[in-house]
Formats: C-alpha cells, structure tokens, sequence
C-alpha cells in the first residue's frame, strides 16, 4: 500500500476511534437509563424524583444522610461533615462533572453509601436520588 493510503486509513480510524468515544460519552441522562435499567432487571420501578429527594434528606439508620453533607438541596457547595473538605455542588446543572461518567458515579455511590446507609445503595435508590438531583436547575 502507498503511502497515501496509510495515511487515509489512519485518517479514517481515527475519526471512527474519536466519534465511537463521543458516542461512548455519558451524561446524567445515560447514567440514569443505567440504573433505571439496573433496577427494571431486578423488577423494581426506579426514577421516581419524589422518592429520591426523600431518600436523599433522610436518615437510614444512622447519624448521616446524604444532606449532612451535600446541603439539603444540592445545588451549591457542600462540606464533608468530618473532614470539613469543600465539596462541589452534586446536581448536575450546578456542576458539569456530576455524573458524566458511570464508574465515577459508582465509585462515588458506593463510598457515600456505605457512609450512610452502611451498605451500597440499590439501582432503584440511585436512579431515585439521580432522577431527583437532575431536575434541580
């Protein structure tokens, strides 16, 4: 092959490499489908805004809920109620990095929920919490 046509085809590779990744992009939207889809699989209905802000302001057996340290209504910053670290606001319309990755919205349920609840949260009561925190604008 000349060498026009490795370069073509290296061309083309990588648009196909660049719009499979954008395509691969998660919004809060997506992540939420994901839980929603989670938790249909388990045949729990999921989503539901009224329960996740509920959930959100409520204690679980424990000392801390979610507002002990995200506020009340999550759309400014926070503080961690031990350590006293800033932490950005949680809904995504307040800040663009909230839930545009599925393994990092894991990774942070999982933590925070093992924080409150003392076990990881369900797909139900992430898409509950999720559901809630994206219509806050």
């Amino acid at each position: 092959m000349d060498k026009n046509g490795w370069a073509r085809r290296l061309g083309a590779a990588l648009v196909l490499g660049l719009s499979a990744g954008l395509a691969l992009a998660d919004s809060p939207a997506n992540v939420l489908d994901n839980y929603k889809a989670q938790a249909k699989a388990a045949g729990v209905s999921a989503g539901d805004t009224v329960r996740g802000q509920s959930f959100f302001n409520s204690t679980h057996g424990n000392e801390w809920k979610c507002a002990s340290c995200h506020g009340a209504v999550p759309t400014g910053k926070g503080e961690h109620a031990i350590t006293h670290k800033v932490i950005e606001p949680l809904a995504p319309a307040f800040n663009a990095q909230r839930f545009s990755d599925v393994s990092k919205a894991d990774k942070w349920f999982r933590r925070n929920c093992k924080d409150v609840l003392a076990r990881e949260c369900s797909a139900a009561e992430k898409a509950d919490v999720l559901a809630w925190l994206i219509t806050l604008k």
